[in-house]
């Protein structure tokens, strides 16, 4: 749901033959599929998960290759599949297992990211080295330019999750970077608590609702690339903790006072890592309560969307159609 790569497969759990890694709670009948790419745990939505579930605990008990603590395991089977067995953590003990993985992934990327630059700039200075100053001028513009507008972000809006509806390119929204970091979340009153704000330009374009959630989901990891440190994550959790719930935790960011951060209430990209962090974490969070207590069509709707977004072509989604979005949604101003 997430960066939309394939799952993978196994040969180990019949009942769910989807998955290199997965997680299971064998207590409430929760079944996760680990993405090898993002490491983002994604639910399953199955009505034969329960089976799944106990095939996940015999095989997990009948791999001799695992590692236990009192609360989750984690067992390697021969064929390849890795298992992890979640017990009674307390929510920091979980987390880390849950989102350490994939923010110390993007932090790692980000660092070496950065040394590479680095050394590459060193090259430059001291090294020898014959270029064109206009050819380094011209990869310098087109570098800043392709990180302008490239897309960072595709969701499906305006459909309200109807079920069986068609993807068209008119009803999805492109996000680039400068959309990505004028993202503001601000207090609603509609179901969701919540209403998200992107600007292009001199448009200020809403989304409320379950557009609100969509868009908020998608892009909140965006300006989360460079991930964060295990410490960095404890920091969230407290302050989910501090909250008492990820509902809660997010109504309360988006009426923070502003001199909170530096910059106007509610301005994702200005908040402070751990918050951020937070923020991704409880968004996700809260997508799985809905799920659980019945709103399944929620994630059935976001995976069939996302493996028809992931279908368009890039040259369908140019930034005419994205104009067009804000001319019809946007307000002057």
């Amino acid at each position: 749901m997430f960066c939309k790569r394939p799952l993978g497969s196994n040969e180990v759990v019949e009942s769910f033959p989807i998955g290199r890694r997965l997680a299971f709670d064998a207590a409430k009948g929760r079944l996760w599929v680990v993405c090898t790419k993002c490491q983002r745990w994604n639910l399953t939505p199955l009505e034969e998960r329960w089976e799944a579930v106990e095939d996940c605990e015999r095989l997990f008990r009948a791999t001799p290759m695992r590692t236990s603590t009192e609360n989750i395991g984690i067992a390697r089977h021969r064929e390849g599949l890795d298992l992890v067995r979640i017990g009674k953590p307390p929510r920091g003990e979980f987390a880390a297992w849950r989102y350490g993985d994939q923010f110390k992934r993007r932090f790692r990327r980000t660092v070496l990211g950065g040394v590479g630059a680095g050394a590459f700039g060193f090259a430059l200075v001291v090294l020898p080295i014959a270029i064109p100053t206009g050819a380094l001028i011209a990869y310098s513009w087109g570098s800043i330019a392709w990180s302008r507008l490239r897309p960072l972000a595709r969701v499906r809006v305006g459909g309200g999750g109807s079920e069986g509806a068609a993807v068209t390119p008119e009803e999805v929204a492109v996000f680039r970077l400068g959309a990505l970091r004028s993202m503001r979340l601000l207090p609603d009153e509609d179901a969701s608590g919540f209403k998200v704000e992107v600007r292009k330009r001199l448009r200020t374009a809403a989304f409320h609702g379950e557009d609100a959630r969509r868009v908020a989901t998608a892009l909140v990891p965006r300006l989360n690339a460079e991930g964060g440190s295990l410490r960095s994550v404890q920091h969230a959790v407290k302050e989910i903790e501090a909250a008492g719930h990820p509902e809660r935790f997010i109504a309360e960011v988006t009426v923070r006072e502003p001199e909170n951060w530096t910059g106007s209430m509610g301005h994702v990209s200005r908040m402070p890592k751990p918050t951020r962090l937070a923020l991704e974490m409880s968004l996700h969070e809260e997508q799985e309560r809905r799920a659980l207590e019945g709103e399944l069509w929620v994630l059935e709707q976001a995976w069939r969307e996302a493996e028809e977004i992931a279908a368009i072509s890039d040259n369908l989604l140019l930034p005419a159609g994205t104009d067009e979005f804000f001319n019809r949604h946007g307000e002057d101003g």
